[in-house]
């Protein structure tokens, strides 16, 4: 298993190509779907993905072309960490840490290569910047890819076309995965997983603006998000909760076909749910649907938590270098850690659903507040030296009520966001 995206955007690696087979209907692919769902293993390994903006230096508002940032890429030498690196399709770029055991080797190994990253876009005259949106330019694809071409034209088929282009563009997150755990205790984790995410953002909203103009909501990068299908975006978890290969498989098969592989995607203008395609209802390119169709479906799905063989935590909004270890240790410990586990199944509980909220005032819900500092009670005694200056300023905002976004949204309102853009991508908070 491995937790590094392919480096061709969209192939998924669920399954060979090799192994390729037509779909008689919606329950083999349910079947399919399902059998690939999660891995049955031990808790432990941790992998990182973390975005970042990318800025001029000088010109915050001019947004640096493809051809800019594969030459910048091509001049960083071999990351000491392990990491690969992918631009997002506005030009965001994406640091992908191979799986290591344990939270606090992913964060060294993400921090050494980020650091390798910043110091050669340094050299070229850009800065990357950890934010969940890009509070200054409008919303731009600069990636030349198909697929990315693909999703445009999907998204203003749908009548999403501002939303989908915000998302793809505009915003930026840290994904933090993790093994699956043993089968029995699947339900349980997965659970807690989704039940984390409203108190988890509210701890890590970091993007109170968008295109120049503040949205009234401390996370903007979950009310795009939000904005999107929700057959597609939403969370997985089922009724009950109580199988979660079931509950995916049900999610995955409900959603709408995006692109087909044609081999090249192509996108849909109709509302297809891949179930139609699989049983024969509807025939997209002139065919019946196989196992690789399926498996590139699945990687068109965005829920805040997805199941990839291993868990996806894709909630959290992308946030400064002085936060970003303290948040990685304290998410991966509430679910990895029994103990911890357990406090935080009751802290959450009662905002277990309360995503809107979360992203729109963060901390400042007394509830949310509440199961915050409980949780990151339960944790901050527990990580080791090296992260101790970034869980003290976790705890400290915690215990402030107050969200990265605060910050930033002090800064913009003291100097203006341009300033504040500048600072930020020179590696000043």
């Amino acid at each position: 298993m491995t937790f590094v995206v392919t480096s061709t955007p969209g192939r998924s690696r669920s399954g060979p190509e090799a192994d390729e087979r037509p779909l008689a209907d919606s329950t083999s692919a349910a079947l399919h779907i399902a059998g690939l769902t999660l891995s049955d293993t031990s808790v432990g390994r941790v992998g990182l993905e973390l975005e970042a903006h990318c800025f001029d230096l000088d010109d915050p508002h001019r947004r640096p072309s493809w051809a800019e940032l594969r030459a910048v890429i091509s001049a960083v030498p071999s990351l000491p960490g392990g990491g690969a690196i992918t631009v997002e399709p506005g030009g965001a770029i994406e640091l992908s840490g191979p799986p290591l055991d344990g939270p606090t080797a992913a964060i060294a190994a993400m921090a050494a290569d980020r650091e390798v990253l910043r110091s050669v876009a340094e050299e070229a005259g850009l800065g990357l910047v950890l934010l969940g949106a890009d509070p200054l330019r409008r919303a731009q694809r600069i990636n030349p890819g198909a697929r990315y071409l693909a999703m445009e034209q999907f998204f203003t088929a749908t009548c999403t076309a501002g939303a989908g282009a915000a998302m793809m563009t505009s915003t930026a997150s840290m994904q933090i995965n993790l093994d699956a755990g043993p089968r029995d205790g699947w339900a349980d984790r997965v659970r807690l997983a989704h039940a984390l995410g409203p108190t988890m953002i509210a701890i890590a909203a970091n993007s109170p603006l968008l295109a120049g103009t503040f949205t009234g909501w401390q996370s903007s990068r979950q009310w795009v998000w939000g904005q999107l299908d929700s057959a597609r975006c939403g969370p997985v978890l089922g009724a009950s909760g109580d199988d979660p290969c079931t509950d995916w498989a049900r999610y995955a098969l409900k959603a709408p076909v995006m692109l087909v592989h044609t081999p090249h995607a192509v996108p849909l203008t109709t509302q297809v749910p891949f179930a139609d395609w699989a049983d024969g209802l509807v025939e997209l390119d002139g065919r019946r649907p196989t196992t690789t169709d399926l498996d590139y479906h699945l990687t068109t799905l965005f829920p805040p938590v997805r199941p990839r063989g291993w868990l996806e935590i894709r909630y959290l909004d992308s946030v400064p270098d002085a936060l970003w270890p303290a948040l990685v240790f304290l998410l991966t410990t509430l679910l990895d850690d029994p103990q911890a586990a357990d406090v935080a199944a009751e802290a959450v509980a009662p905002v277990a659903t309360s995503w809107d909220l979360a992203a729109r005032v963060g901390l400042a819900d007394n509830r949310l507040y509440t199961a915050a500092n409980r949780c990151v009670a339960a944790v901050a005694d527990r990580a080791p030296a090296e992260l101790s200056e970034s869980m003290a300023r976790l705890v400290h905002n915690v215990e402030a009520g107050r969200s990265p976004a605060d910050d930033i949204a002090d800064g913009v309102i003291r100097s203006g966001i341009v300033p504040a853009v500048r600072r930020l991508a020179r590696g000043q908070e």
